[in-house]
């Protein structure tokens, strides 16, 4: 231990100077006094999000035209299907300009400008007319001009692959063919709340109990036992359809694809979310919809997660037909888009990789309940999971318990609302995992919060989970908040996985589930014990200091599970 704080603090002083990697967010700002665009020669990677730089010119604002959509960057070869949407109500000499060539626009309302109509009018519904405008999709300005007077202007960085901009949304960055779901309330329900790997039955019973639907959607799958009870549900005519992720981190195995090819060749209808027109970065829910009963998950379809050969997980199976409808509807949303290919083809030009699945027992230390909910909510990202988990922790009055592999940092928005209700006296426990690959990134990051706590007379700490032989780790996404809202779902608590992947969650408002999952939480957590730092507080901030920059430098890697 000692060695590892000495290369910690040796890293520290060689890292010193170093700029803090987390950049600020671009602002909007009106385009009578210009914002610097996203620099194009500064590429973005294939996932994030570059924000155009979009106003009104306030001293022409009664002219009432505006740049509402932009499709820069088509999934198709020289970009065909590239346009412009303008809204203008009022008669006049109109323009729009790139800079290089200008185009006249007119007078008609909302329309859609494109150098190849007949493609564009199948993207949109707005009138679509010709203009010789060709969009760069390493970033430029655009200006929209009437009577030779500028009335709106854009400049947008390198655009993403098959994104629109959208003026009124928010991010205006939206892939095509995605729509952002509102948050549903489904009102009362009952209730089965498990953990897993204490109660593996639940999720296979949900399974085996489908008569007319049942459609399972994850990130991986490798459960022998969940798919005999797939095969079996199709033989008695049951609608089996799957829908799972095409290139999660470390590769689709060969158990996956043996038993995919087996459920296709039993007429199974397989799908996976891949290629270029995928609208996530990631699809990675972890749920099922079985006849009138929707089953959401934190853990994968394989031995080590929903088979209770390793993670600590949560689940939840709402026996309520309007939120399984709600669950369906995604599901259908996802598996009807052309994101999702079909399974036969997905592979034709695949390779597979050969992990070794996990197979340890535990003890059941908690069986599931039967539990009354007082509201149900279904919570999806991207979209509306965000703001609603940040919504939930800034209403937390006496406290929050989180649960989590692993955090973004202090700067992430649920951890930082996680600190201001420490702030405000709420009592914060969050337990991280102890797993291999993230114990060291987890223990520099709970000294750091430790530590801030600490400085600040904050009701906050955050423990890294010693399992004790009750589990393999932790990979349970949870949170117990004032003991009356439980959330259990896939969100992984960084801004890729509430921005960028496919996730969903379930709020479940009411005594007895939080008492449930308050229950496992603690007994966790105090199976962790008290885990203060011994060396002096000083030294601690630097160690810490160094090894979350270490962390930063020195991985970029994203972790789903």
């Amino acid at each position: 231990m000692f060695r590892r704080l000495v290369a910690v603090c040796c890293l520290l002083a060689l890292c010193a100077g170093v700029a803090s990697p987390m950049a600020s967010p671009v602002t909007a700002t009106a385009p009578a006094t210009p914002a610097t665009p996203a620099t194009p020669a500064t590429p973005a990677t294939a996932t994030s999000v570059i924000e155009a730089t979009v106003g009104t010119n306030e001293t022409h604002a009664d002219a009432s035209g505006r740049i509402v959509e932009l499709y820069p960057n088509p999934v198709r070869d020289e970009d065909t299907g590239e346009y412009v949407v303008v809204d203008v109500a009022r008669e006049g000499n109109w323009t729009l300009s790139d800079g290089e060539s200008t185009v006249s626009v007119p007078s008609s309302g909302r329309i859609a400008l494109a150098a190849d109509p007949a493609v564009v009018r199948n993207l949109t519904s707005v009138p679509v007319v010709e203009a010789g405008l060709s969009l760069s999709n390493a970033g430029e300005r655009l200006v929209l001009s009437h009577e030779g007077r500028v009335v709106d202007e854009l400049a947008y960085g390198r655009a993403p692959s098959g994104e629109r901009w959208l003026r009124d949304a928010d991010p205006h960055w939206r892939p095509r063919g995605f729509e952002p779901r509102p948050a549903v309330e489904t009102g009362p329900a009952n209730a089965t709340a498990f953990v897993l790997p204490d109660s593996p039955e639940v999720p296979l019973e949900t399974l085996r109990g489908a008569d007319e639907r049942l459609y399972l959607a994850g990130y991986t799958f490798t459960s022998e036992r969940a798919a005999s009870a797939l095969r079996r549900a199709h033989a008695r005519g049951v609608d089996v359809r799957v829908l799972v992720e095409g290139g999660p981190v470390g590769g689709v195995s060969k158990r996956q694809t043996r038993l995919l090819d087996n459920l296709t060749a039993t007429g199974v209808e397989v799908r996976v979310v891949h290629g270029e027109r995928a609208r996530f970065s990631y699809h990675h829910p972890k749920y099922a919809v079985s006849d009138d009963a929707a089953l959401v998950l934190t853990e994968n379809w394989k031995p080590g997660g929903t088979g209770g050969h390793d993670s600590r997980g949560w689940g939840v199976r709402v026996d309520d037909a309007e939120t399984a409808n709600e669950l369906a509807a995604v599901f259908e949303a996802d598996f009807g888009w052309r994101d999702a290919v079909r399974w036969s083809n997905y592979r034709r030009n695949a390779s597979f990789v050969e992990p070794e699945p996990a197979t340890d027992s535990y003890g059941g230390e908690f069986d599931s309940r039967r539990v009354d909910a007082e509201r149900v909510r279904l919570l999806t990202a991207p979209g509306n999971a965000e703001s609603a988990v940040v919504a939930g922790l800034a209403g937390a009055e006496n406290s929050i318990d989180v649960l989590q592999p692993t955090v973004g940092g202090v700067r992430q928005p649920f951890v930082r609302e996680t600190m201001r209700a420490a702030e405000r006296g709420v009592r914060v426990r969050i337990l991280l995992s102890g797993a291999w690959y993230v114990e060291e990134e987890n223990s520099a990051l709970a000294a750091r919060l430790n530590d801030w706590a600490d400085r600040n007379d904050a009701p906050l700490s955050v423990r890294v989970a010693d399992p004790q032989g009750r589990y393999g780790k932790v990979h349970a996404k949870g949170v117990v908040v004032d003991g009356e809202t439980a959330l259990v779902g896939s969100l992984n608590w960084n801004n890729h996985s509430a921005r960028e992947n496919r996730e969903v969650v379930v709020a479940l408002d009411g005594e007895e589930p939080a008492a449930y999952y308050g229950e496992v939480f603690t007994a966790d957590w105090r199976a962790s014990g008290d885990q203060s730092p011994s060396f002096p507080v000083g030294i601690g901030v630097a160690v810490v200091a160094a090894a979350a920059l270490a962390v930063v430098v020195g991985t970029r890697e994203i972790r789903f599970e």
